[in-house]
């Protein structure tokens, strides 16, 4: 049984005739607080065999913190945590795993100079007569690799492998050892569709062979199709505690936000004009595009699609500067253009957002003010001089303008939730006041109601005459928010739609078809 609560917060206790059933972990009266700060209060819950159970809640609401303390990498300021009955106290993580509990963690933890083997067996190296047996690693890791679908070659560097692989290889990871509670903390965050499907086989294996599961999503949908129970937190308490099946994903927004959801998309707006902003002719990456031509209007929100390794970001790391590119002609406002830097790119009235805001938007171990500042230092530092009732200005309005939720404005970036960083990332951009903005997967790994201020924001740039490049890997947000919808499939332009022919169906046909480049369709629908 599942100790259920109501939305007061009080433990419901079971109807007539149930049966008890001991949980194989279970969490009582569990909280965490940091100084002053509760950040988890009095959460109590059963984790069952053979059952995935899915933790819900806004960023911030104590979903990480309530996994990391069920795995040993942070301990509880009170309550308790048992196994099988028994009082259990994990001081560490290496105590959680020996006990059954592993943590595949949202952040990607490996060690990008070694091999993926080596990530694989990091810490646990297989050896012989005293030496490590790298040629038993290396079959075991092309087996390991291949239950999660993963094709990457275990002697490459994970510095030169794809983020959806680097995930894959942690999951990988995760599965060596002897488990009996596996959390996925959003597992599918950087994962194509297809990706997604062959987590899901996992998680429906693991689940049949009687391991419990504890999957934390902002993917709705995905929480609808698998959780046997769903979970929601907000604000560190524990809302209540529901079958799977009995909440619609809008039911699941509302526990979750405390508040009736408006429609996730806002209005389009009107805004788009004839003239072209941005204009790309025969551009080519090489290893990634090849000869891509585009044009995007003034207040237009163009939106790429694509597979993972389209090249889509690679497209625009190569027009930013940020990798070796070249292109027949760039036009910006009409106006020749060739920009070899970032700061080439700010200067022109281009804001970037990169889709790993972690490893290259934000510095995570530096204060809230120098991250915001970073791409506009001219304003803030003139002469070497330092501005820092200026900075802190700045901070105060961003943090009021973008609803950037926090503690103090004396924390470090990576002390911010995952939406929150994003909104910070969001401010950083438009504080060199683009005319061209850039987005790149703007809403991975946040929560519904982060989705829905994002989106808005989005609106109110174009609405105000900017215009908006968005690329992302969930066909639906380009749907919602996008003007046209250029397709990428392996390095070039597959087709282009708009209006009623942006469809899902249509989207995932020109991504995944062998239509050639010069077979293009543009406009018109699909079998």
């Amino acid at each position: 049984m599942v100790m259920a609560r109501n939305t007061e917060g009080t433990a419901a206790l079971p109807t007539e005739g149930e049966t008890t059933i001991r949980p194989v972990l279970r969490a009582e009266g569990l909280s965490k607080q940091y100084g002053p700060v509760t950040v988890l209060s009095d959460i109590t819950l059963d984790i069952m065999r053979g059952e995935i159970h899915a933790i819900i809640g806004e960023n911030g609401a104590g979903k990480s913190t309530f996994m990391r303390l069920l795995s040993g990498y942070a301990e509880p300021s009170s309550g308790s945590l048992w196994m099988d009955g028994d009082r259990v106290d994990f001081s560490k993580p290496d105590m959680a795993q020996a006990a059954g509990i592993v943590l595949v963690h949202q952040e990607i933890l490996l060690a990008e100079a070694l091999t993926v083997a080596e990530n694989l067996f990091l810490g646990r190296e297989i050896t012989r007569k005293g030496v490590i047996d790298d040629r038993t690693m290396n079959r075991l890791a092309v087996e390991r690799l291949a239950e999660v679908n993963c094709v990457v070659s275990p002697n490459t560097l994970v510095r030169n492998i794809s983020l959806a692989d680097r995930q894959l290889v942690q999951i990988a990871r995760a599965l060596l050892d002897n488990y009996r509670v596996v959390i996925f903390d959003e597992p599918t965050a950087v994962l194509t569709s297809e990706e997604v499907e062959t987590l899901i086989r996992i998680i429906e294996r693991l689940k049949a062979e009687g391991t419990a599961v504890l999957y934390i999503s902002h993917r709705l949908d995905e929480v609808q199709r698998l959780a046997d129970r769903v979970t929601v937190l907000r604000d560190g308490k524990m809302v209540g505690s529901y079958p799977g099946g009995t909440l619609s994903q809008m039911d699941m927004a509302h526990w979750m936000v405390g508040r009736e959801l408006n429609a996730l998309y806002p209005p389009k707006t009107a805004a788009r004009t004839n003239e072209p902003m941005f204009e790309v002719m025969g551009a080519t990456v090489p290893g990634f595009a090849k000869d891509v031509s585009f044009t995007v209007y003034r207040g237009e929100i163009l939106g790429f699609a694509g597979m993972i390794g389209a090249g889509r970001t690679e497209l625009f790391e190569g027009l930013l500067g940020l990798r070796p590119a070249t292109s027949t002609a760039v036009r910006l406002r009409g106006k020749p253009i060739r920009i070899k830097s970032p700061l080439e790119a700010i200067e022109a009235g281009i804001g970037y957002l990169t889709e790993d805001r972690k490893g290259k938007g934000l510095l995570l171990h530096e204060p809230l003010g120098p991250n915001l500042t970073l791409s506009a230092l001219s304003r803030f530092y003139p002469h070497l001089y330092l501005r820092k009732r200026r900075e802190s200005q700045a901070l105060v309005e961003a943090v009021d303008q973008y609803d950037i939720r926090l503690r103090s404005l004396n924390l470090k970036a990576g002390q911010l939730s995952g939406g929150n960083q994003q909104k910070l990332l969001l401010a950083k951009i438009m504080l060199t006041d683009p005319s061209l903005v850039i987005i790149d997967e703007p809403t991975r790994g946040i929560d519904i109601a982060n989705k829905a201020q994002i989106y808005a924001f989005i609106q109110n740039l174009v609405a105000e005459g900017k215009t908006c490049i968005v690329i992302s890997s969930e066909m639906q947000e380009l749907i919602g928010i996008c003007d046209r919808i250029v397709v990428m499939r392996e390095g070039h332009i597959n087709g282009e739609l708009q209006g009623d022919e942006m469809t899902e169906r249509n989207v995932a046909f020109l991504a995944t078809s062998e239509t050639k480049p010069d077979q293009t369709v543009q406009g018109g629908t699909h079998p």
